[in-house]
């Protein structure tokens, strides 16, 4: 393919200039192989000099036959559009084709979210008298205590914990550090995982700073907090269909339904826009209603 050496030039930019996560820089690759897949299946391997708004727009038809949804669509357009902004950066185009290309309309999707009688079933659900038992216990407690994501979980580091103050540090999207506030019931649970449990594990070199750990001695995978979340879902006979995200949504619906300010908990959750932010202030009508009722001088 004619595009490798910028593919690869774009791949050094987005890890040493924009500072972006391995993940991060996967799916903007993968948005660019999306486009390269397009054009092999019409037998053409255009110049990037070459390419218009023309070709991108059929790009998105073709994703769209596909049954591609509108999310994932934007988050391809909006890869292209890095792409291409990069190019102009290196002087390799002239002009950027994907300055009128538009996304398609997004419907507003609400995440799920679980009640606090939900969250309290899960964690009883945990047996805590099987060696993983505290470990997953404390898990449970600072997803959903602290409104992490999954990552930022599996990369937490003793060193980053703060318990004199309450805080801990978090590496998030684009290694951006932010110091999040965590309550005392997720701080005693990692210190009885921590000084009771973790202590006695056969911990592999360059892993001793990790706080969560499977029985390899290894730091815990994304995917071992995903199946935990789903065993717990089946125990407790959950009928929803949750994630280690679900928790995270939780965090910050429950913060916002209880009177938090919207850039606070923005801080807490890391988003770099309050837009996103905004997603949770989706508070039900009931309570809404009973808020009015209960408070609304008019009422």
């Amino acid at each position: 393919m004619l595009w490798s050496s910028y593919i690869k030039g774009f791949k050094s930019y987005l890890k040493l200039e924009r500072s972006l996560s391995g993940n991060s820089v996967d799916a903007y690759l993968n948005d660019i192989d999306k486009l390269i897949q397009y054009f092999k299946s019409l037998n053409e391997e255009p110049k990037l000099t070459d390419i218009t708004i023309a070709h991108l727009k059929a790009f998105i038809s073709w994703l769209n036959e596909l049954g591609m949804q509108a999310s994932t669509q934007a988050r391809v357009i909006s890869g292209l559009k890095a792409f291409f902004a990069y190019l102009m950066l290196e002087d390799v185009i002239s002009i950027d084709p994907t300055t009128l290309l538009e996304a398609p309309k997004l419907s507003r999707k609400l995440p799920d979210t679980l009640n606090i009688y939900e969250i309290n079933e899960l964690i009883a659900a945990i047996d805590a008298s099987k060696p993983e038992g505290m470990r997953n216990k404390a898990i449970m407690e600072v997803l959903y205590g602290c409104g992490l994501r999954v990552t930022e979980l599996t990369e937490l580091r003793i060193s980053s914990l703060f318990p004199q103050i309450e805080f801990i540090k978090v590496i998030g999207k684009g290694n951006k550090e932010r110091l999040v506030p965590i309550g005392g019931v997720a701080l005693k649970l990692l210190d009885i995982y921590i000084n009771e449990v973790r202590v006695h594990a056969n911990i592999k070199k360059g892993h001793e700073d990790f706080i969560f750990l499977n029985r390899s001695g290894t730091k815990l995978s994304r995917i071992s907090i995903f199946n935990l979340i789903k065993s717990l879902a089946v125990a407790t006979g959950l009928k929803k269909t949750i994630s280690p995200h679900t928790l995270r949504h939780s965090f910050a619906t429950h913060l916002i339904e209880g009177g938090a300010d919207l850039r606070a908990v923005q801080e807490m959750l890391g988003h770099s826009s309050i837009t996103t932010t905004e997603i949770y202030t989706h508070i039900d009508r009931d309570y809404l209603r009973e808020v009015i009722t209960q408070f609304h001088p008019r009422s």
